[in-house]
């Protein structure tokens, strides 16, 4: 399945580890997708998306894998769904999924460092 990972997933050493699919960075691609805005998840340190309009939220495109997928998904957990979205990509646009809890803020995330 293609994602688009947005938040603490941009982290290789964290994709590695939740994935179980150390070499999952190395395929990432960037990308990027319009009218939607990365803000922080309400009583969270995570992130999710919102619609807004003019905006653009950077990131990255993989294509994972079966067993990696049930990995993020368990990662990710019940609060998150994958929804179905179109990004731009350097070779144009591309279907993906994206995780996207409810709950979104309107205040910008910006990822803390992890110990």
């Amino acid at each position: 399945m293609r994602v688009f990972l947005y938040g603490t997933l941009l982290d290789p050493a964290t994709l590695a580890a939740r994935s179980g699919d150390p070499r999952l960075p190395a395929r990432c691609r960037p990308a990027a997708l319009q009218g939607w805005r990365r803000v922080a998840l309400a009583g969270s340190p995570y992130p999710t998306l919102r619609p807004a309009r003019g905006t653009r939220t950077p990131g990255v495109v993989v294509d994972v894998g079966p067993a990696a997928l049930r990995r993020l998904v368990a990662y990710e957990g019940p609060a998150y769904r994958l929804t179905r979205l179109v990004v731009a990509t350097a070779q144009g646009e591309t279907a993906v999924h994206a995780w996207i809890a409810p709950g979104g803020t309107q205040r910008p995330w910006n990822p803390e460092p992890r110990a």
